[in-house]
């Protein structure tokens, strides 16, 4: 019976994923289909993520409503126009909020799923060139999403340029969660990983909240085997006021020159 249940929900589980998968699928053979195009599509915002006059995009502070403030930035939806040259992704323009103007010759997918979205914009990081970079905030700031992980395998993906390495380390540490800080940690840690995605791992666990970060750059600072990797480390350790970097400060001066950090 338990064996039937259990093979019940994981049948549950596979009629769930498959929708996404296809959808996902479906979106990217559309756009990569294309040779010569501008493709625009819109899909849900995660919530927080506005877009003010001149295409900027930021994150409210739902706190300033309740102190009886709003901000004149339009909550979503995310707008995507991607342009397309002789087959290869050119040009990726992120909007939020707003309304498209009419313009000749372009496709319009209209409204998509956000998760369907996303994995777009991850497809084309993946695939590099000159929009890679540009793709990855337009995943992120789909709603419902949790990209994370794909980031972090797109940091160690050493097929993919160095930039868009470093700027898939970089969102992965504007995520708001705990699991966030052990994917960057696992980019630092890793040997096989280029030094310069390997540094902007390091700084972005110096942005991460105190208790997520301070400990992963201590841990950083003592063992790893890199001696840049540990003097950037404690570099950032050292734009700290968290007494456990102190305290790691005054062990390794208690050992004197021969520590070697």
């Amino acid at each position: 019976m338990a064996r039937a249940v259990g093979g019940a929900i994981r049948g549950a589980m596979v009629v769930l994923v498959l929708p996404c998968a296809l959808q996902a699928q479906s979106l990217e053979s559309r756009v990569f289909a294309k040779q010569d195009a501008v493709v625009r599509l819109s899909y849900a915002s995660r919530p927080g993520v506005c877009g003010g006059q001149n295409g900027n995009i930021s994150f409210t502070d739902r706190d300033d409503e309740r102190d009886g403030w709003t901000s004149d930035c339009e909550q979503g939806p995310v707008r995507v126009a991607i342009t397309i040259r002789q087959g290869r992704v050119t040009q990726v323009t992120t909007r939020v909020g707003g309304r498209w103007l009419p313009r000749s010759g372009v496709t319009d997918l209209g409204t998509v799923p956000a998760a369907a979205a996303s994995q777009l914009m991850l497809a084309i990081a993946r695939r590099g060139g000159k929009a890679a970079e540009d793709a990855i905030m337009p995943a992120m700031l789909a709603d419902s999403v949790q990209i994370w992980p794909d980031l972090v395998k797109l940091a160690k993906n050493s097929n993919v340029n160095t930039d868009v390495r470093r700027s898939a380390v970089f969102w992965v540490g504007q995520a708001a969660a705990a699991a966030a800080t052990a994917g960057l940690v696992e980019v630092v840690g890793d040997e096989a990983v280029d030094r310069e995605v390997r540094e902007a791992a390091v700084f972005a666990l110096s942005q991460r909240p105190n208790d997520e970060g301070v400990p992963a750059l201590v841990a950083a600072a003592r063992t790893d085997k890199d001696g840049k990797i540990r003097r950037s480390a404690i570099f950032w350790l050292g734009q700290s006021d968290d007494p456990r970097a102190l305290a790691y400060f005054e062990e390794v001066l208690a050992r004197g020159p021969a520590s070697g950090q």
